[in-house]
């Protein structure tokens, strides 16, 4: 029997709303540890800024406008994506970089208004998806393996295993403790484990002691900063359709996927106001590259809250509330080290990389191009050159094996988009 929001009380939807808020804190530090990375010329305040912007506001409108208990923040993946292969890989400037996040919000917006949004969520298989997501995990582990010295670069062989020392037992340490949490569903898990392996650095003398506590938010370094027109390149494009590619399926898999486990669906068996939920997404990418972040899209973590009984778009304006606060610790936020959000990226590799299991592997057609996706992501430090390389070569195995009459209309124009980017 399905929960109607009326039958859901005041003191439920607020401790639902707590709830997703601890479960999903942990990227107000991590977000900006991956943007302000040595190299891309952002600074953490600002970031952090950002970041709590796009939580509070994005997840106040999921809130008032689609009703849903569903939770904003910049993307884990996309964060990565951004930096390491955009600002990094490509050497764009972060302020082209942040405009090509804004044009990826606008074409999202687009198609989450239009039958665009049904047409491409048909479009592309399952297995594909899911292998991205699998791919994307795999990234996310690899950087935060890279990030905390685990893992370190070597001439001959590329990479390698770093030195042992006791600043990685501790991130090892700070890893079993949040695994441990996790086990009992605690929705302070990593933030836990942030703060013990923070302790444990401050105490060692491995980290300065925070000059104050609090501060006041940062709109100077890259608020309103992107350049719109900059980021109007056709070198860019690829870039710029990754991103949407990326944001779009991430929403339409966390929606169905919540709204089925947790029964948040209409009389149709469709998730609830699943339209205005991509909309607020949209605007959440959109927003990311106006506030100085990277794109925004709706958290799988929104799930812990749910489960606590939230149900209503309560739910989710208790959790943009409690994220307020958040504007002002960013003295606190930027002493967190590497070896602490670390493992954090490790962790969410290993859930999201839990998709693997709806790959198809039956057939050569099927199993190839996922494999491909998923390989390409992490080795070639690109999530653009997962996803064009999956839908091209999903096309051309479907064709060449005889199977041409299974593909929609969308995925040949899909196919035919991904090698224009690919020549691009």
């Amino acid at each position: 029997m399905k929960t109607s929001p009326q039958q859901v009380n005041l003191r439920t939807e607020i401790v639902a709303g707590i709830t997703t808020f601890f479960t999903m804190s942990y990227i107000v530090i991590v977000n900006p540890a991956i943007l302000a990375t040595e190299g891309t010329g952002l600074a953490f305040s600002g970031v952090m800024t950002a970041t709590v912007l796009v939580c509070f506001l994005m997840t106040l409108l999921m809130g008032l406008y689609a009703r849903l208990p569903f939770a904003v923040a910049p993307g884990m993946g996309i964060n990565a994506f951004f930096t390491f292969t955009i600002i990094l890989g490509e050497q764009v400037p972060w302020p082209i970089a942040l405009g090509a996040v804004f044009w990826s919000g606008v074409l999202f917006l687009v198609i989450s208004a239009t039958p665009l949004r049904e047409m491409i969520a048909r479009a592309i298989p399952l297995g594909l998806r899911s292998a991205i997501a699998a791919g994307i995990g795999i990234f996310l582990t690899f950087i935060g393996l890279k990030s905390c010295g685990f893992i370190v670069a070597d001439p001959v062989t590329l990479v390698r295993l770093g030195e042992l020392d006791a600043k990685i037992l501790v991130a090892v340490l700070g890893a079993l403790v949040m695994i441990w949490l996790l086990r009992r569903k605690n929705p302070i898990a990593f933030l836990a484990g942030m703060v013990l392996v923070t302790a444990v650095a401050l105490v060692c003398g491995w980290i300065p002691r925070p000059a104050s506590l609090v501060a006041a938010p940062d709109f100077q370094s890259v608020f309103f900063k992107l350049d719109i027109w900059g980021a109007l390149k056709i070198g860019l494009l690829p870039a710029v359709f990754s991103l949407m590619f990326t944001d779009l399926f991430d929403s339409i898999s966390t929606f169905i996927g919540v709204s089925q486990a947790c029964d948040i669906l209409d009389e149709t068996g469709q998730p609830r106001n699943l339209r205005q939920g991509l909309i607020v997404d949209a605007l959440a990418t959109l927003g990311a590259g106006l506030c100085g972040t990277s794109s925004g899209t709706t958290y799988i973590e929104s799930s812990a809250g749910i489960e606590a009984g939230g149900r209503t778009g309560l739910t989710s304006v208790v959790t943009a509330l409690c994220f307020l606060p958040c504007l002002f610790l960013a003295p606190v936020a930027a002493a967190v080290p590497a070896i602490a959000t670390a493992p954090v990226l490790v962790l969410v590799g290993a859930l999201m990389f839990r998709s693997i299991t709806k790959v198809p592997l039956h057939s050569l057609e099927d199993a190839l191009p996922a494999f491909l996706t998923m390989v390409l992501i992490p080795l070639t430090f690109s999530i653009t050159q997962g996803i064009l390389w999956g839908f091209l070569s999903h096309t051309a195995l479907y064709i060449a094996g005889g199977r041409r009459r299974e593909l929609p209309v969308t995925m040949y124009f899909l196919a035919a988009l991904a090698a224009v980017l690919l020549l691009i």
